[in-house]
């Protein structure tokens, strides 16, 4: 495997490029470009390049937070809830 193949780490399916190699504590370790990441070389295993699939930061950081609310978000709803009318209940 050299730098620029489209690999696949095999736990997680995670397909990228190779963007560096480097050995360590006995280990080769492979860095992948859609992660960041460093994967160990002996999960990683070579990919078919229709498998790999370029998005923009934009379009993995809105597929990466998926449901979930921003601050704004979460502001407006706080304001639009009233708790006046509720009682706790409970024993006691």
């Amino acid at each position: 495997m050299d730098k620029g193949d489209v690999v696949k780490y095999s736990p997680t399916s995670t397909v990228g490029k190779i963007v560096d190699i480097k050995e360590e504590d006995g280990k080769t370790w492979i860095k992948l470009d859609m992660s960041g990441l460093y994967y160990v070389a002996s999960a990683i295993q070579p990919a078919d390049p229709s498998e790999y699939k370029t998005t923009s930061f934009k379009e993995r950081k809105s597929k990466e937070y998926g449901n979930k609310k921003n601050i704004d978000d979460l502001e407006k709803m706080e304001r639009e809830v009233d708790i006046s009318e509720m009682m706790p209940s409970g024993g006691g």
